[in-house]
């Protein structure tokens, strides 16, 4: 998923859509189940058909669906490595380093943090031999990218996430 670099706020300083209960509703069945069909939603949710297509059409429209994807075990996948980058970045040169970071192999995830790091990536590798070269070989020879820092990950599991429904 990109990371949105140019926001427009809206009405009162806010960059985020209205969503109503419905809304709230449909995104919490399709966090639930993605591959449901149109019926099923519009059934779990107590709205027509036609009702459901329309809120769904304006809910990526309005991307506050961004696409539908599959959830993958990074380790059951042969991504046994994982890590959190930190990146100290030269001032204004975040643009050019989130597009190279974009075109690394690994990298799941690009974060731009407020605090003594300016970007946080985590990072999925097959390996140590892998995720070394990605830090010290991709990352660090972007240009802009002043120090890095890597903190291994000995764990993964979600988190309960934000509450739709």
């Amino acid at each position: 998923m990109p990371i949105e670099t140019d926001v427009t706020p809206g009405p009162a300083g806010r960059s985020a859509a209205e969503l109503d209960d419905v809304d709230r509703a449909i995104l919490a069945e399709l966090r639930r189940d993605g591959r449901m069909s149109i019926r099923t939603l519009a059934e779990r949710v107590h709205i027509s058909r036609t009702s459901a297509y329309a809120r769904l059409d304006r809910l990526l429209a309005d991307q506050v669906i961004t696409g539908f994807s599959a959830e993958i075990s990074p380790r059951r996948a042969g991504l046994g490595t994982s890590a959190y980058v930190l990146l100290t970045i030269e001032q204004n040169s975040w643009r050019s380093v989130a597009k190279a970071l974009r075109g690394i192999r690994y990298i799941e995830h690009l974060a731009l943090v407020g605090g003594d790091f300016d970007v946080l990536a985590l990072v999925h590798a097959p390996d140590n031999v892998a995720l070394r070269e990605v830090v010290l070989e991709k990352i660090q020879s972007i240009k802009g990218v002043r120090a890095t820092r890597t903190w291994l990950v000995f764990e993964e599991d979600p988190g309960m996430g934000p509450q739709w429904g």
